[in-house]
């Protein structure tokens, strides 16, 4: 298991399937599924495999199965777009749905998905508030105190022992928590990139998703992608 990471001083523990747990509330977290991204590249002529939403609800519930949370808050883009609904399979409705009646479910709006599926299970939200975390899709201006967010889709790069390693990544200073992207399609931006700097204006740390674990890495280690 991956070690703890506190973010306003609530224990959370990221995953290398790129949820995120908080153990003292039983709560699983994810962000940006992008579900159907696939389809929806395919109707514009770009064709990808279309097992994209496939390959996210199972590990999806590969990580539920596992941690046995009493709550699964998704933040936000969780489907690619606002015809996601009706692009997608019966078996993955299907899949949703028994995720859903499954335990207490939250769908975070964002800005892909302003209106999510009604007929999924789950209840909409703008954002989620517990104890000292404020739960939302896209990170807001200010200290972010006790914030974790998705949208920006952090990915991390550095060298060692003469290789580059390239990798999605949770990105947290102790006061926010930005989660990387959990859709298979869903990509990355440069943890490096002017985006993240008004979040992070001093050091933070990168949590790159290993194979088998987590791995913690200073801001300070990391080197731009486009180096």
């Amino acid at each position: 298991m991956s070690t703890l990471v506190r973010v306003n001083g609530a224990a959370l523990r990221p995953d290398v399937s790129g949820a995120l747990y908080w153990p003292e509330e039983g709560a699983l977290v994810v962000a940006d599924l992008h579900l159907e991204k696939g389809s929806a590249y395919a109707a514009r002529g770009t064709l990808l495999p279309p097992y994209d939403t496939r390959a996210t609800l199972a590990r999806l519930a590969e990580a539920v199965r596992r941690y046995a949370p009493g709550l699964v808050i998704a933040l936000g883009d969780s489907f690619h777009d606002g015809c996601a609904r009706q692009r997608l399979a019966r078996e993955e409705a299907a899949a949703i749905r028994a995720l859903t009646a499954a335990v207490d479910w939250v769908w975070i709006v964002g800005n892909h998905d302003p209106a999510p599926p009604g007929d999924l299970g789950g209840r909409v939200a703008r954002e989620f508030r517990r104890g000292p975390l404020t739960l939302r899709h896209e990170p807001e201006p200010g200290d972010g105190l006790g914030e974790i967010a998705g949208h920006l889709h952090p990915k991390a790069a550095l060298t060692a022992r003469g290789k580059r390693l390239v990798r999605r990544c949770f990105a947290g200073d102790g006061n926010r928590l930005v989660m990387p992207a959990f859709g298979a399609y869903a990509g990355g931006l440069d943890v490096l990139d002017a985006a993240f700097r008004p979040l992070f204006p001093g050091p933070f740390q990168a949590h790159l998703l290993g194979r088998d674990e987590v791995y913690p890495v200073s801001s300070r280690r990391l080197v731009a992608l486009g180096a």
